[in-house]
């Protein structure tokens, strides 16, 4: 790809950033159907972006036009290197900015982190890349550190990339079984006893961990491996008395472990084991009064060496845009 010379008629004020691509078959799935992803990048970056043969000029402010520019540069290496190019990749360039594309790290072997590389976590289903700075600092912090905790409100990715890098280490070999838990501590409102087995009592507070692993691993994979005892997903309070060696522990919504619980948790770390907590201290669901064993545990455990903490904001949501308003609107009102 090229960047060609300026027309002698246009004015630097006004002259577009015109970018050529030499392959016409990528430049379609760049621009995507109906030119969508033109659109797309049109609504993110405020330019217009006009498209003629295997050139596209990008109108706007100069540093509209760059950031633009970048995005496209930086879409059309995916497309070269064989991936396909969706939404949450343009998403995903427009929230990484133009410096960080140019010092990423890739994730795809345990602790094997290339500088000047993007971050990538392959699973069996599909390769997962951070959308956002923070989620790339906290995949690396996964792969570098045997205990690691994510913090920061819903829908930053804090579980879903725990997940997926446990799958890639599990399915490299680094780990022999995976572990995901969480409290079993309902969100505000009382369900009563439910029907059922102990599995069909719990499952309905473990289904986000399933949700994540049905998108890594073929769903016929998971039960088998669930049958096999190389994946578990169970309550916190399953976790007592154990040593989990050679596993990838994960814990969800840490917030509503008690300090006892956020204890014994942490010390059941065994000999080849890598550990991940994950919450959101904004939504502690425990009793009153009843202090969170996450908030705790950040305190006493924060100058520790080779324990990291990565903390997410609204700006690294990745749900529908309406949720980091929200989240937005919530932390202000705290703030008055």
């Amino acid at each position: 790809m090229a960047t060609t010379t300026l027309p002698p008629s246009e004015t630097v004020a006004e002259a577009p950033e015109i970018l050529e691509f030499p392959d016409n078959f990528l430049l379609i799935d760049l621009c995507g159907e109906h030119d969508r992803h033109l659109a797309d990048i049109e609504l993110k970056t405020g330019v217009q972006i006009l498209r003629r043969g295997n050139q596209l000029k990008i109108h706007g402010e100069d540093a509209a036009r760059r950031e633009a520019a970048e995005i496209l540069t930086a879409l059309y290496e995916r497309l070269e290197a064989g991936k396909s190019v969706e939404a949450a990749d343009i998403d995903r360039e427009v929230r990484m900015g133009g410096s960080d594309r140019e010092t990423g790290a890739r994730a795809g072997d345990q602790l094997d982190l290339l500088p000047d590389a993007r971050v990538e976590i392959k699973t069996r289903k599909k390769i997962i890349e951070p959308r956002t700075a923070a989620q790339k600092a906290y995949v690396r912090s996964l792969f570098e550190n045997e205990l690691a905790f994510g913090i920061g409100p819903a829908g930053t990715g804090k579980t879903y990339l725990a997940v997926a890098v446990g799958v890639n280490m599990f399915i490299g070999g680094h780990v022999d079984r995976i572990i995901l838990s969480r409290p079993a501590v309902e969100a505000g409102e009382k369900l009563g006893y439910l029907p059922g087995d102990m599995k069909e009592k719990v499952d309905p507070y473990m289904q986000p961990l399933y949700d994540a692993l049905n998108d890594f691993l073929p769903g016929k994979q998971v039960t088998k491996l669930i049958e096999e005892k190389k994946i578990e997903i169970a309550p916190l309070a399953f976790m007592r008395g154990r040593t989990l060696s050679n596993a990838f522990v994960v814990l969800d919504e840490a917030q509503n472990a008690t300090t006892m619980q956020m204890k014994m948790f942490l010390t059941r770390l065994g000999e080849g084991s890598r550990m991940v907590i994950t919450g959101d201290r904004s939504q502690v669901d425990l009793p009153r009064g009843q202090q969170s064993g996450l908030q705790d545990a950040e305190r006493l455990l924060k100058s520790i060496d080779k324990i990291s903490f990565d903390y997410f904001t609204a700006k690294d949501v990745v749900r529908h845009p309406l949720v980091a308003a929200i989240i937005e609107a919530y932390d202000a009102d705290e703030a008055r």
